[in-house]
């Protein structure tokens, strides 16, 4: 059994010295010392383990693609929160923006890397996430502004929802 110990940042440190750590701990927090300072060398090697953060080799391209994955995963939660606010299934606009942010991210990653099933993957996504958008915008500019209250109305109203006056048809 050797008397030298590797920590976590790769720096030899002698047995008595880490002992030592122990029993001041253990002395500092009373009787629960000894199982703290267990646990938190438990999480510590969890979450930096042999120079790697959560067992991960970070890179600039390791960190777009987990911000890729980050980005696109949060659409979910927008769609899940408009939908309860509104009590309806509902896709909002920043939901087609997110999973085109998110998965260009990730075309970048996977190009990066060379792997073919994952740039086949994403490499079309983008296509009706833009359709969407497109789609979103040209009808919120059909929208018809109401003389009456000033509220937008809906396209091809024809009446404000919000007043009841009769809506004039924008002319083109």
């Amino acid at each position: 059994q050797s008397l030298i110990r590797w920590d976590p940042v790769g720096h030899a440190e002698d047995e008595l010295a880490a002992i030592g750590k122990v029993a001041l701990c253990a002395f500092s927090l009373g009787g629960h010392g000894f199982k703290l300072c267990a646990i938190m060398d438990w999480l510590h090697n969890l979450i930096w383990h042999n120079g790697e953060l959560f067992g991960v080799a970070w890179s600039v391209w390791k960190l777009i693609g987990w911000l890729g994955n980050t980005v696109f995963f949060a659409r979910f939660f927008v769609q899940w929160y408009v939908t309860e606010k509104k009590k309806r299934v509902v896709v909002p606009v920043a939901f087609w923006w997110l999973s085109l942010a998110g998965s260009l991210l990730m075309l970048a990653y996977s190009l990066h890397k060379r792997d073919s099933v994952f740039i086949f993957a994403y490499i079309f996504t983008w296509i009706p996430y833009i359709r969407n958008l497109i789609i979103h915008r040209r009808h919120e500019e059909a929208h018809t502004d109401c003389s009456g209250c000033g509220k937008s109305c809906p396209p091809q109203s024809n009446f404000c929802p919000n007043c009841g006056a009769r809506l004039i048809p924008a002319t083109s």
